[in-house]
C-alpha cells in the first residue's frame, strides 16, 4: 500500500486514490496545506494497485519530441484571455465539436482550484488562463475512464504529474484520448493560496495573467487589485520557488515522461527567433510526443511554425528543468507553519528575492 514516508516521493496526482477498489485512500492536507494519501488500514486487502498507479514509484523513458510549432489563436478576444497564444481553446473546439469531452482547471464558488470536465464550448472559458495552484482532480481520472469505455474522445489537460497519473490509473492506451501536459514550474499549495485569499477583500475575479499590461510584463488580477507579477507576495513566493510542493524539485514526469501527446508553454523567447512577429499579446511553444497528437493539431486547421525545440526550451526551462530548491526552503516553512500570512508578506515584501525580479524587470525595459 502506498505509505509516504518521503515527501519528496510524492506528486500529489491523486492516482492512487481513485484507483483504490476499497476507496480507503483519502487526500488530506498536511501542514504546510499539500495533499497527501493517507490509507485506511483496516480497511486495506494488500492489492498494491495504488503502487502500481504512482508516478513517482513508475518511471517511464523519457519521450522524444517529433515536432516543435509556434502558433497563436486566429481570434484576438480568446487570445487575450489565455495565458499565452490560446492553443488550448483550438484544440478543446475541435473535440467538442466531435462531440468530445475536456477536462481542464477551473476556479470553483470559493476560488480554489479544481479539475473539472466541460462538453459543451461555452463550458471551456473557465478552463483558459493559467492557475498557480495545485488543483484537486477530484473524480476526475474516474469520469475520464467511463467517456473513453463510452467511445468518446476525451482531451485532458494538466500538469506533467497529473497526466502522468492518468495514463498510469487507465493501465491501458486508449486511441480516443489525447493527453496535454502544461509546462510547469511547479504546483504551490492550496493553503497557501487559501491564506492569502483570506487577505483580500471582496474577490469577484482572479486572473494570474492579466494582459492588459502585455504579455510579457503580465499583472496579477485579484478582485479589484491589479499588481505587477513582481509585486504581488504570493506570485514572488511562487516564483522564487518557496511555496511549491518538494517533489516539483525532482519531477518524475518532466523531460516527455508524462505519456502526453502534446506539450503547451509560452514561446518566451519569440524576439530570438527571426521568423516570428512578437506583437506581446502571447504566442504558443507546441511540442509533439505522438502521431496522435500532431493529427489533433493539423486537423484545427491553423497556421503552425516550425521551431527549433532547443530555442524553445532556452527560454522557458521549466518545460524540461525540475525547479530549483532555496536554500532557505525549510526556514520558510518553518516560519509559515507558526505565522503564515505574516511569512508570506515577509518574504513577497521584503525578501532578496523580491529586489532581484524588480532588478530583472527594469533590465528587460532597458533592452526594449
Amino acid at each position: 500500500m502506498i505509505d509516504v514516508k518521503d515527501k519528496s516521493q510524492c506528486c500529489g496526482c491523486e492516482a492512487c486514490s481513485q484507483r483504490c477498489p476499497q476507496a480507503c485512500i483519502t487526500m488530506q492536507e498536511d501542514e504546510r496545506g499539500f495533499r497527501y494519501p493517507v490509507v485506511d488500514q483496516d480497511a486495506c486487502i494488500d492489492c498494491h494497485l495504488c503502487e502500481q498507479v504512482c508516478p513517482c514509484l513508475n518511471k517511464p523513458e523519457e519521450k522524444e519530441t517529433l515536432a516543435c510549432f509556434a502558433a497563436i489563436h486566429p481570434d484576438g478576444e480568446i487570445r487575450h484571455s489565455s495565458s499565452s497564444g490560446g492553443i488550448f481553446t483550438l484544440l478543446a473546439d475541435r473535440v467538442i465539436n466531435n462531440g468530445g469531452v475536456v477536462f481542464g482547471a477551473r476556479f470553483n464558488e470559493k476560488w480554489e482550484v479544481v479539475h473539472d470536465y466541460t462538453e459543451t464550448i461555452e463550458g471551456l472559458t473557465p478552463f483558459r488562463g493559467s492557475k498557480y495552484v495545485q488543483s484537486e482532480i477530484g473524480k476526475s481520472y474516474i469520469q475520464a475512464e467511463e467517456f473513453l469505455k463510452q467511445g468518446r474522445e476525451v482531451l485532458f489537460t494538466g500538469t506533467p504529474c497529473q497526466i502522468a497519473g492518468l495514463k498510469l490509473f487507465l493501465r491501458k492506451d486508449y486511441p480516443n484520448l489525447i493527453a496535454v501536459e502544461v509546462a510547469c514550474h511547479g504546483v504551490p499549495s492550496p493553503g497557501v493560496w487559501r491564506n492569502y485569499l483570506q487577505g483580500q477583500q471582496n474577490v469577484a475575479e482572479v486572473n494570474f495573467r492579466d494582459k492588459s499590461t502585455g504579455w510579457r510584463n503580465y499583472s496579477v488580477l485579484i478582485g479589484r487589485k491589479k499588481r505587477h507579477h513582481d509585486d504581488d507576495d504570493y506570485m514572488i513566493c511562487y516564483l522564487t520557488n518557496h511555496t511549491i510542493r518538494e517533489s516539483c524539485f525532482a519531477c518524475p514526469s518532466k523531460q516527455g515522461k508524462s505519456g502526453a501527446d502534446i506539450l503547451m508553454a509560452d514561446l518566451w523567447g519569440i524576439k530570438a527567433l527571426p521568423s516570428l512577429q512578437d506583437d506581446n499579446k502571447g504566442t504558443s511553444a507546441i511540442l509533439v510526443y505522438s502521431s496522435r497528437g500532431l493529427s489533433l493539431l493539423q486537423q484545427c486547421g491553423i497556421d503552425l511554425t516550425d521551431v527549433e525545440v532547443d530555442s524553445v526550451i532556452k527560454y522557458n526551462p521549466s518545460i524540461r528543468d525540475c525547479a530549483h530548491r532555496p536554500d532557505d526552503y525549510d526556514l520558510f516553512w518553518k516560519k509559515y507553519v507558526k505565522t503564515p500570512k505574516w511569512t508570506l508578506k515577509r518574504y513577497g515584501s521584503m525578501s532578496f528575492s523580491k529586489m532581484l525580479l524588480r532588478f530583472k524587470r527594469i533590465i528587460r525595459k532597458m533592452m526594449k
